[in-house]
């Protein structure tokens, strides 16, 4: 845990010390596994001066993008063991999901190489079909954009930057990233391998730290893209700052599930608890809501709390486990809070609701008023509620009237109630028969409202990082 490139901050092409430290955490244990040196904002500034002066003096080709990124994902397979004990470590997410994770993150890197090699296509446009212009041709190139900030969350301190840095690199450009101060030991790890898989020092920064250094990278007129995932309230402070420099925003969510009464309940049951419970729920489409039929409402809460009740939850480190520690033990708290207040006024707690130290056991909740905050806000805690609907048009009504809408689930055997669910459902990512926690790496990812702007997934993201060049020539 503590080897210099882990630690250390990179920039201007070498691995450096700073005046300030902070200490990386064991979420589960809560003993110091890490110091991490932070960033001040004299090497903020020279980091990104640094890489904007390389990528003016050129960028490796397509080819060379692809093979690098290639490289990269050969190496963290090779690698993958460092990988998933440092993720594991700092996250206190379990060793499934450190499996997953990485596993997620070498295909993330291998699709964002396969997306180098053809993204550079041109676009030709019908000139001729202009009036006075019948000896006049046209195409559309996609170009880099310069250098991109990426700052990461802690609740995927592996692939979420990936897909971050992956695009970026595969459309050319430099990035400067700043991981989560939770959990940065993974975005070192990152920047590391893709300096032994040949992507030029020059063209890249790590600049670990607290919430300062985010604003020094804001308020830098020499980035060109910043691609954010957090909160809204944070997403919103990035947007404004961002002025007329374009921004790919992932931020809350509430995540709904509908299961409808001719549902499979065997499928939805396993889905919802795995969306729910997974990293202790500290996702932006963990399944915070599960809209019941009315007429399976019984059956449903009676097998979710028996799903809920046989979750294992403890030591992430043990084999088995579902949920481990919160990030923290205040973001525990919080959440506990909230379920005592939604107690209070009414809700019934059907199984769960205890909590030792940061861990917060599996929590199903029935009865809660809508406008508790377990309802009504983003609870990012292994907590979900039940609640029942009268007909479908009723469900796509609650999912809409969040100020969200980044993903939601529908398990239905109904073809007309999954067409309507897919064109009314005003969020990002609609998947039927699945929960709001689906995602595959290559689909667009991103939602609308609150939920952000812009979308991941490495095609899609290349799109965000570039800007169309129009060349015309006349004959």
């Amino acid at each position: 845990m503590n080897d210099q490139f882990e630690s250390r901050l990179f920039l201007k092409n070498g691995w450096q010390t700073s005046k300030s430290t902070f200490d990386v955490l064991n979420k589960f244990s809560g003993d110091s596994i890490a110091t991490v040196f932070e960033a001040d904002q004299e090497q903020v500034a020279a980091a990104i001066a640094h890489c904007r002066d390389a990528f003016g003096k050129g960028v490796p080709n397509p080819y060379e993008r692809s093979e690098i990124l290639r490289r990269a994902a050969d190496i963290l397979s090779d690698e993958r063991a460092l990988f998933e004990a440092t993720y594991e470590a700092e996250t206190g997410f379990t060793k499934s999901d450190a499996r997953a994770e990485v596993s997620r993150c070498i295909e993330t890197f291998r699709l964002s190489g396969e997306e180098a090699r053809r993204f550079d296509a041109n676009e030709t446009i019908p000139m001729s079909g202009a009036p006075g212009s019948a000896r006049r041709f046209g195409y559309l190139r996609r170009m880099p954009i310069g250098p991109v900030a990426a700052i990461t969350p802690f609740n995927s301190p592996l692939n979420t930057v990936a897909h971050k840095v992956a695009p970026a690199i595969a459309a050319g450009n430099p990035i400067i990233l700043k991981p989560s101060s939770q959990t940065p030991l993974c975005g070192a790890l990152i920047i590391s391998l893709l300096l032994k898989a040949g992507w030029p020092g020059d063209l890249c920064a790590l600049l670990q730290g607290t919430r300062n250094v985010g604003r020094a990278l804001l308020s830098n007129p020499d980035i060109a893209f910043f691609t954010f995932t957090g909160s809204t309230e944070v997403g919103r402070d990035v947007h404004a700052a961002a002025g007329l420099r374009k921004t790919q925003l992932e931020l809350g969510s509430i995540a709904f599930t509908i299961v409808a009464a001719d549902a499979n309940l065997d499928d939805a049951i396993a889905k919802i608890c795995s969306g729910a419970f997974r990293k202790a729920g500290q996702v932006c489409t963990s399944v915070q809501t599960v809209l019941a039929d009315k007429s399976i409402l019984a059956e449903m809460t009676e097998r979710l709390a028996e799903a809920t009740g046989n979750a294992v939850y403890g030591d992430p480190s043990a084999e088995g486990v579902l949920t481990g520690p919160m990030i923290s033990l205040a973001a525990a708290e919080k959440a506990q809070q909230r379920i005592d207040n939604a107690v209070r006024q009414g809700a019934q707690v059907v199984r769960g609701g205890k909590r030792d130290r940061s861990v917060l056991q599996p929590t199903l909740l029935v009865g809660a008023d809508p406008t508790a905050d377990v309802r009504c806000r983003e609870m990012f805690a292994p907590v979900v509620s039940v609640a029942p609907f009268n007909t479908l048009d009723e469900a796509i009504s609650i999912v809409n009237a969040t100020p969200y809408g980044l993903a939601s689930g529908l398990f239905t055997t109904r073809i007309d109630a999954a067409f309507k669910a897919a064109e009314r459902l005003d969020v990002g990512n609609v998947h039927i028969n699945n929960t709001s926690s689906a995602r595959v790496d290559l689909m667009p990812y991103g939602g609308v409202k609150d939920s952000g702007l812009g979308r991941e997934g490495p095609a899609y993201a290349m799109r965000e990082m570039t800007h169309e060049k129009l060349v015309t020539f006349e004959l």
